[in-house]
């Protein structure tokens, strides 16, 4: 079906159309740096106009098989909107439970990679010991771990966590960002992911930090960029440009 049909049958406004081809973007563009497990992690996008539904991947659908027509659009609730499809109940408490926190937020990741789980379940947490992790430093909170599918205490407990922080280290479980659009959210998981690896991969033994007050003036300056609503600008439209090159069917 071509991509006018389906937006006119389904009467998807140009606004949902464009978030939904974002969305499942990204999809394929976490699939591209290899930061998926398998069908179970997840990420959203609110639709535009409908601040009580988001949009979330089919359940048991890989990410380099996501489209702009396959997403399931949801209400907090956990009612499927249109046409039916299978929903991750996990992927519904905790995508719903920081976009009711957050309602300035319109994009939510959750991944749980090797990197980001070991460092979840390190005592210390992330430490400053590269420049990737002083870019998150300065947004980052820590959710303790629960038992997410079915649990409405843990939707709870999770957006009192998320509503403090952009960056959410899950304990013992995975990563968590937020952001005002799908580009935003991106980037803020990209260096969060990234600076778990360079810490796992630093190993065990004993490791400089940045000092003050170099660390502070670097997460200052970080968090100015961030504030501008324009930094993620030109990794994404390249990132965009990569799929399109490499022939994408995103967009269907």
């Amino acid at each position: 079906m071509a991509v006018t049909s389906l937006r006119q049958e389904s009467q998807i406004s140009e606004a949902e159309w464009q978030t939904r081809c974002d969305l499942a973007a990204l999809y394929r563009i976490v699939d591209k740096l290899r930061m998926t497990d398998l069908i179970y992690t997840h990420l959203s996008a609110r639709v535009p106009g409908e601040p009580n539904q988001f949009l979330i991947n089919r359940y048991g659908e890989f990410f380099d098989e996501v489209t702009a027509s396959s997403l399931v659009k949801m209400d907090f609730d956990g009612n499927v909107i249109g046409e039916q499809g299978e929903f991750n109940e996990a992927g519904w408490t905790i995508h719903s439970s920081v976009l009711m926190a957050r309602p300035d937020a319109n994009c939510v990741m959750h991944l749980h990679t090797r990197a980001s789980v070991a460092v979840a379940a390190q005592v210390c947490g992330l430490r400053p010991i590269s420049q990737q992790a002083l870019l998150v430093l300065g947004n980052l909170a820590y959710h303790e771990y629960d038992v997410v599918v079915g649990n409405m205490d843990e939707r709870e407990h999770l957006g009192k966590d998320c509503a403090k922080a952009d960056c959410i280290i899950l304990r013992n479980h995975g990563l968590l960002t937020a952001g005002k659009s799908i580009k935003e959210a991106f980037k803020r998981m990209y260096f969060l992911e990234t600076a778990c690896q360079i810490q796992t991969a630093a190993g065990n033994g004993e490791l400089i930090e940045v000092s003050e007050p170099s660390r502070t003036a670097a997460i200052k300056r970080y968090e100015s960029n961030w504030a501008s609503g324009t930094y993620a600008d030109l990794e994404w439209d390249s990132l965009l440009r990569m799929l399109d090159r490499q022939g994408a069917d995103y967009r269907q």
